[in-house]
């Protein structure tokens, strides 16, 4: 079930807010309440993975009571050992077994595995329990508190990636404590920009962005106009429609009364690589920075020691994203950048704030090619015509919407966050209220006539 379509705001959403609403004063039922309609939710989309979800939930709330009794380091070992061979198997399985068979240079048929939806996201959650559990084992929570943790439906597929401390306390607070009110008309209002983000920008932009990159996949030459348009407009697709996902999911959590941690931060403004990564994804970015970087003696102990947990980090955080080489090179090449990043720091020296930003974005907008080509090749060749080796013609064979990419690269650039004009700037005024009905009417129209598309993270 995805967040933009009908069946999930006309029906699944009211539905589930009345449920959860008329269960306010039992805090036992209205979390079971949650964790039963969240793996509906789950269901929705393939109900064969349901077991699987439940069984993830229960093995590792298992090992959790294991060590709160022997505290046994092994047992935390074994966890999130199990946790990540799973991963392997269901994601990356094919992709090695094709690789060997390629370097023995035998022939491979592929395995029919079906990767379940969000096991990377609810994965790593509860690798994050698990490994925060080895530092304090009195964190062990009620099993219906850590289900609903791992299973709460908003961001169970594509995140944010939350840790217990930030979520868990919640559940024991009243849904119609002071401040309803505001909670759901900032929820609501969240969860509207966000669907504008993904069904106004971010899927008009594919229609720009998707052709050229199929063109360029089929061996198609690109001009250098089309180059440039396939990459910006996939630049600014991506953002909106992943950070248009987590507004979405942030405004669902407000709903309920959590407040789940925000996900984006402007990071088309980013002056440095390693700025970019404090503002993109950041649920991802301070799990990779808190439990691969740090423990891997990255921060103060030693430049070379510092040098190999950057790539090493980035690196697997490129093939977490998937399984492919094109994941595996854009996550060194950004090892490789913010290392570089490091080392500039070190001299001391200071690039003027234009120069700097230019840099960081043509960057970040070469690797985003990288990300999106279907293989190392065809992201090679639209490089290629990037950079001038192709014809240098402005003319592209495909439809661009000109206001649309130009309203888009504007907000991106200079308009402020959907978190700090909801929750900061914006007052719940009638006015106000009036004109996001408007919107969500005329959302739910454009979704009704022209039909809805996946999220891009619901692949990783």
């Amino acid at each position: 079930m995805l967040f933009n379509s009908q069946v999930f705001i006309l029906l699944f959403l009211p539905l589930t807010l009345f449920g959860y609403y008329i269960f306010n004063k039992n805090d036992d039922v209205r979390i079971v309440f949650l964790i039963i309609v969240s793996l509906v939710f789950y269901g929705y989309w393939d109900y064969r993975f349901v077991p699987f979800l439940v069984s993830s939930v229960l093995a590792n709330y298992l090992i959790a009571r294991l060590y709160e009794k022997f505290e046994k380091t092994w047992l935390i070992t074994l966890g999130v050992s199990v946790n990540l061979l799973l991963i392997g198997v269901f994601k990356y399985a094919n992709f090695f077994a094709e690789n060997v068979s390629f370097f023995l240079v035998v022939q491979n048929e592929a395995w029919d595995i079906v990767l379940p939806l969000g096991i990377s996201f609810f994965t790593f959650q509860q690798i994050s329990f698990l490994l925060d559990l080895k530092k304090k084992p009195e964190i062990v929570y009620p099993l219906h508190k850590y289900a609903l943790y791992v299973t709460f439906f908003p961001q169970l597929v594509a995140g944010p990636i939350v840790r217990h401390n930030e979520i868990i306390y919640q559940f024991d607070k009243s849904p119609k404590r002071p401040g309803l009110y505001k909670r759901l008309s900032q929820g609501g209002m969240l969860f509207i920009l966000g669907l504008t983000k993904k069904a106004v920008i971010a899927d008009g932009l594919a229609e720009t962005a998707t052709p050229l990159f199929s063109k360029a996949g089929m061996s198609a030459v690109l001009t250098f106009g089309e180059s440039w348009l396939a990459a910006l407009t996939y630049t600014l697709q991506l953002y909106f429609d992943f950070s248009g996902y987590s507004d979405m999911a942030i405004g669902l959590g407000l709903l309920f009364g959590f407040s789940l941690p925000v996900n984006f931060n402007a990071p088309y403004v980013s002056k440095s690589i390693r700025e970019f990564w404090r503002r993109w994804h950041i649920s991802l970015s301070r799990f990779l920075r808190d439990y691969l970087y740090i423990p891997m003696n990255g921060d103060g102990h030693g430049l070379h020691r510092q040098m190999v947990a950057l790539l090493v980090t980035m690196f697997l955080g490129g093939l977490w994203h998937g399984a492919g080489w094109s994941f595996i090179v854009w996550g060194g090449m950004h090892g490789i950048a913010i290392g570089v990043n490091h080392l500039w720091r070190r001299t001391g020296m200071e690039l003027p704030s234009a120069v700097s930003w230019f840099m960081t974005t043509l960057f970040v907008v070469f690797c985003w090619v990288i990300f999106r080509a279907e293989n190392i090749p065809t992201a090679f060749c639209i490089i290629q015509a990037m950079i001038g080796y192709s014809e240098w013609s402005f003319a592209s064979s495909v439809k661009v919407d000109d206001v649309l990419f130009i309203v888009a690269g504007l907000l991106a650039l200079f308009g402020p966050t959907t978190q700090s004009l909801i929750l900061e700037k914006l007052s719940p005024k009638p006015i106000i209220a009036l004109a996001f009905s408007l919107l969500l009417i005329s959302l739910l129209l454009k979704v009704g006539n022209h039909g809805y598309t996946e999220f891009i993270y619901f692949q990783f």
